[in-house]
């Protein structure tokens, strides 16, 4: 009698993730997981954008995503300021362009015209297609040790990996045009968590578990009075039990 395979885990794709951060081989990483190299190797190639596995996605499969387009613009900024690549600064013009028609047209109440955005998804495929031709036609980056034998794919240069990244997530790169309650950035919930990564740079942590718990609420409550427009302290001081009543949402 055959024994059912048993499915990959959360905690198995995020340590496919780490250990290829940390250089493990398929064949290391599927030995320590106790799985076959080509379950492994079938992973990561369903859900690698080309550059890298994402265990998020792999496992939030079905849920629609979008990409920090602030990460993107900071990117493409180190390509042109230090690379001089050109389609670089192609991207990063066009980017601010997208997102400053999706900010006009949430302004007036409106979605951003299907016309314009068919217009900005062309010249997003014509800078990813030049783009790619640059990279095919710069020389291969030399191997660290030439004797060495080479295994898995050839080693490819930092904007080489971007452009593959804008051209297989292209939906999730330019979703905050087509749905307005997507953001241009993630910039807000990465405010929302940078208060408590602050307090365990600087305080080394909390005394005790009621503390944190503690600190996180209030930075909540702070937080969502923020996003709702209302006044922070009476926010605080009011009663809680009726905040939820004037909640808004989107």
């Amino acid at each position: 009698m055959s024994t059912p395979r048993r499915r990959l885990t959360a905690i198995d794709r995020t340590m496919i993730e780490v250990r290829l951060c940390d250089g493990w081989s398929v064949r290391a990483i599927a030995t320590a997981l106790g799985r076959s190299p080509g379950t492994i190797s079938k992973e990561i190639q369903r859900h690698s954008d080309g550059a890298r596995y994402h265990a998020q996605a792999a496992e939030l499969r079905g849920v629609l995503h979008a990409l920090c387009n602030a990460h993107h613009l900071r990117e493409l900024a180190a390509l042109v300021e230090i690379e001089r690549e050109d389609w670089a600064r192609r991207m990063q013009t066009l980017l601010r362009r997208a997102c400053h028609a999706a900010n006009l047209a949430r302004h007036a109440g409106k979605p951003v015209p299907p016309a314009l955005i068919a217009l900005i998804e062309r010249c997003y495929d014509r800078i990813v297609a030049d783009g790619k031709a640059f990279h095919e036609a710069q020389p291969a980056l030399a191997a660290a040790d030439p004797h060495a034998r080479r295994r898995g794919r050839a080693a490819r240069r930092i904007g080489h990996n971007l452009l593959l990244r804008l051209d297989t997530r292209k939906m999730d790169v330019l979703r905050f045009l087509s749905d307005a309650r997507v953001p241009f950035t993630n910039n807000l919930a990465e405010r929302d968590g940078r208060m408590m990564k602050l307090r365990q740079k600087i305080s080394g942590g909390f005394r005790g578990v009621t503390g944190a718990q503690d600190f996180a609420i209030i930075r909540s409550v702070i937080s969502t009075a923020k996003k709702q427009q209302w006044d922070v302290l009476q926010t605080i001081i009011g009663c809680s039990s009726t905040l939820p009543n004037h909640l808004q949402t989107a």
